[in-house]
């Protein structure tokens, strides 16, 4: 089973992240499971989301305890001492943020990072970075092909902003480095 730990803030779309993660997984025909973790917390709040994502049915319903990947929506996040928590070091870290790789003290063999951002901000004028993500981790990972997670966005968004999502999400997809 891959196990993905998703950490924003209240209101970036962490936990809309992971369910689109997981309808994407499952029009492949895998099965997955996305559900949030999070108690009163309000507005700009560290929030996580998990997704499950296993080629058999999954029968637990648990928080991640040992992700192989993390996606950090908030690069400000970094300096939580429980970010990485369990990680599995063959795992893979994406993170939004504008510095360089160089830059990002993280201890992660596989670190990939994009201005996501910027592309949103670009694209849809407000600084929600939860779909455009996607688009990254799916470049990181190649856990799915980008199709199956523009047709989420298609199912979930009304089609004008649908279509403002899959520009940031190809755009991301591209930046990804």
């Amino acid at each position: 089973m891959i196990e993905i730990k998703f950490w924003g803030r209240g209101g970036q779309g962490a936990v809309t992240a992971a369910e689109l993660l997981a309808v994407a997984v499952s029009m492949g025909g895998k099965s997955s499971q996305a559900f949030p973790f999070f108690g009163v917390e309000r507005r700009g709040a560290p929030v996580k989301s998990f997704c499950l994502v296993d080629d058999k049915p999954i029968r637990i319903h648990q928080i991640v305890y040992e992700p192989d990947h993390v996606v950090i929506l908030d690069a400000s996040l970094i300096g939580r001492p429980d970010i990485l928590e369990g990680f599995k070091k063959k795992g893979t870290v994406v993170v939004n943020t504008s510095k360089p790789k160089s830059q990002i003290k993280l201890k992660a063999k596989n670190l990939f990072v994009v201005d996501s951002t910027g592309i949103v901000l670009k694209n849809l004028g407000r600084p929600i970075v939860n779909t455009a993500m996607l688009g990254a981790f799916i470049k990181a990972t190649g856990i799915v092909p980008l199709e199956p997670v523009k047709e989420a966005i298609k199912e979930r968004f009304p089609a004008p902003l649908a279509e403002k999502n899959i520009k940031a999400i190809e755009e991301c997809y591209n930046e990804t480095k």
